[in-house]
């Protein structure tokens, strides 16, 4: 039984019906056995992120249709509307898409690093509930380990491509330890809220979030710590600070060229890095002619962001080039297991066909048999036994079979005993 994979993602499913089939993490864990068990799974692992929703697992043929009949009556969905959506991958393929997953080569930006750590997530999730085996516990170290080569191999993670992140890559040019830094934040939407996580990934702790409304600032504020004020406060708290990231939906700008000038007097003249995410803009553009600022504008980052993306289509390509190779590595391992499996197989059936004439002769030897005649008797018995199905095999062998059955004399072990004579 190979591996499967089956899904949705941000490519085949709205978000309404990507949040209905969403795992809460709080009950993972329950659901994990509860799928293995009603669906008769080997194996089974969950991926569930906002763009995604995968399950990984090991069964018989039919088990994509159990799991899929199994998803619409956990999430109390329609059946069409799932169906429409979902995706089955199978063997090397399934293999191919979870270290493509895994590299962020299937994100909806390309590259992005995060989703590593969700499956990393998701298999431990699967270990603790005692729902993988030696399958899907090799997979997901081998997809570990190519998750890896490919970022340290390629560019594909060195690029910014989303305007968040590129001007904490901007940000990391002007200043080396940016953990030491205060962040203002003007705005609180979307944007505000997905720089500032970045730059909280980087270290930045120390934040102000300015908001018309005082509470909107505030739920920032508790997910990455600082403190909130209003926009009538900006001229008492810009000056504490080194980066300003500002996106609002002013019609007119908020930040104007007189406010950091006396900003800049107030810090005596210590840097500050600027950037202006709002269309229309909120920081006037004359603020970017003053010394000690560096203003830059949603055009300039979207010319880096143009250009990285060249550089991140160009690594994502050897990026696939490294997941077709090791994908084949482990279908290689994969298929090893039949042979090991058939190995313990036949040995198990000789082991019982030994134990069986060996009973008889020791019943033979109890009953007074001369113990020559018993040891004749057993070696005669096992050798014809053992022998008994390769000899039909090669009887109904063609001739041309017969005559190139090198591979058969080599089973047989007929070559050693040639090289031994």
């Amino acid at each position: 039984m190979a591996v499967s994979a089956l899904g949705i993602n941000h490519k085949t499913a709205p978000v309404d019906i990507r949040e209905r089939v969403a795992f809460d993490p709080a009950s993972l864990q329950e659901a994990l056995q509860l799928l293995k068990q009603e669906v008769q799974l080997e194996e089974v692992a969950v991926l569930s992120t906002c763009n995604r929703m995968e399950v990984y697992f090991r069964g018989d043929e039919s088990a994509h249709q159990r799991l899929t009949h199994w998803l619409i009556n956990h999430h109390t969905l329609e059946p069409d509307a799932l169906a429409q959506c979902l995706y089955v991958h199978q063997g090397e393929q399934a293999v191919q898409h979870v270290m493509r997953v895994a590299c962020g080569l299937d994100s909806m930006v390309l590259g992005e690093p995060q989703i590593l750590g969700q499956m990393k997530d998701a298999f431990q999730y699967a270990r603790d509930a005692g729902t993988t085996g030696q399958l899907l516990d090799r997979l997901f170290q081998h997809t570990f380990s190519v998750a890896k080569k490919v970022r340290t191999d390629t560019e594909i993670g060195s690029s910014a491509v989303s305007v968040a992140y590129a001007a904490v890559s901007l940000a990391r040019k002007i200043f080396s330890d940016l953990g030491n830094m205060t962040a203002l934040y003007i705005g609180a939407g979307e944007t505000i809220e997905l720089a500032a996580r970045h730059f909280h990934n980087q270290g930045v702790s120390d934040i102000i979030v300015a908001n018309r409304t005082l509470e909107r600032g505030e739920s920032l504020t508790r997910q990455f710590g600082g403190r909130a004020i209003t926009l009538a406060q900006l001229a008492e708290h810009m000056p504490l600070a080194d980066i300003v990231i500002s996106s609002t939906a002013s019609p007119l700008p908020i930040v104007g060229k007189g406010l950091i000038e006396e900003s800049i007097k107030k810090r005596k003249h210590r840097p500050m890095f600027m950037v202006d995410l709002a269309v229309p803009r909120d920081i006037e553009p004359e603020v970017g002619q003053l010394r000690d600022v560096y203003l830059y504008s949603v055009d300039d980052l979207k010319d880096v962001i143009d250009e990285n993306m060249k550089a991140r289509n160009q690594a994502a390509q050897e990026a696939e080039d490294i997941v077709a190779n090791q994908s084949e590595h482990f279908i290689d391992w994969l298929e090893s297991l039949a042979s090991v499996d058939l190995v313990k197989e036949y040995r198990q059936s000789v082991a019982a066909l030994k134990q069986q004439e060996l009973e008889k002769a020791l019943a033979l030897l109890q009953a007074g048999e001369p113990a020559e005649q018993v040891l004749q008797q057993y070696a005669h018995r096992f050798a014809n036994k053992m022998m008994h199905a390769p000899t039909q095999y090669l009887r109904n062998l063609r001739d041309e079979q017969v005559q190139d059955s090198a591979e058969v004399r080599e089973i047989l072990g007929l070559n050693d005993l040639d090289k031994s004579s």
